[in-house]
């Protein structure tokens, strides 16, 4: 099978190079950067220290994306949604990791999902996917005397807040919880806020140095508390973790699926 990488000179596409080319019975297709980017031109091997490949870093991701059985793409929602979209025209599978997407992105994202292969998720740790289900399940079982905070650290260069695995923390409390994320979260506290409102699920964002990604959610009592835990020390996890999605995501029938569902966790 085919992977393309968009974003092959970020952070998380020399990861995904790493993985691809460690896989015997896997070819990369090819790699894209921006137009304006200083690696275009460069071959993809050299990028993370590799053999040449015999491809170079493109500005061209309708080309790259029709040449592949699957694309991952980490990169931002504007430049996701437009890969996605020729990754619809040329039937060409998706894995996405871009994380940021307002409701009207998901509801495209959703959307396109009708008619292609789609695999979206906030992280592709297996660990963070197994705290998803946790979290759920813990919040199912205790009630609104358990007051729910999620807090999460990570490298000073990341750009949005809270981290997209940490809303999706949330959204599985809020789902075991049975209500909806958007009208229980509190992502900011700031001056007098007065008390704490039962049934709030907060969040709580640090940035700082090299950090590849803690979250924590805790369930918090009158006398006691309950907290699980994920931290990532390196981020070839995720880059191990897209790329088994984008073996999985060849083998299915055009929709719209998460992560858990290519670990059979749903």
């Amino acid at each position: 099978m085919k992977i393309g990488i968009v974003g092959a000179a970020g952070r998380m596409g020399r990861m995904l190079l790493t993985e691809v080319l460690a896989r015997q019975n896997i070819d990369l297709s090819g790699g894209t950067e921006a137009p304006d980017s200083a690696f275009i031109g460069i071959d993809l091997g050299a990028l993370i220290g590799a053999p040449d490949t015999g491809r170079v870093v493109t500005d061209d991701a309708d080309a790259v994306i029709a040449d592949s059985d699957v694309v991952i793409d980490f990169t931002v929602p504007e430049a996701t949604l437009a890969h996605v979209g020729a990754a619809a025209r040329h039937g060409t599978a998706m894995v996405i990791g871009t994380t940021g997407f307002d409701g009207t992105q998901l509801a495209d994202l959703n959307r396109f999902g009708a008619e292609n292969v789609i695999v979206h998720a906030a992280n592709y740790s297996v660990g963070v996917n197994l705290l998803l289900g946790l979290t759920e399940q813990a919040a199912a079982i205790l009630n609104d005397d358990y007051d729910i905070e999620i807090v999460e650290m990570h490298h000073r260069h990341k750009i949005d807040a809270p981290s997209g695995t940490a809303l999706a923390i949330g959204d599985a409390a809020a789902s075991g919880r049975k209500v909806k994320l958007d009208d229980v979260a509190v992502r900011v506290r700031d001056g007098i806020t007065g008390p704490r409102p039962a049934g709030d699920i907060g969040f709580a964002t640090l940035r700082g140095g090299g950090v590849v990604g803690d979250h924590t959610v805790m369930f918090a009592a009158e006398t006691e508390r309950f907290e699980l835990t994920h931290k990532a020390a390196d981020r070839s996890v995720f880059a191990a973790g897209a790329v088994r999605a984008a073996v999985w995501a060849t083998s299915q029938s055009p929709g719209y699926y998460s992560m858990r569902d290519v670990l059979g966790f749903s």
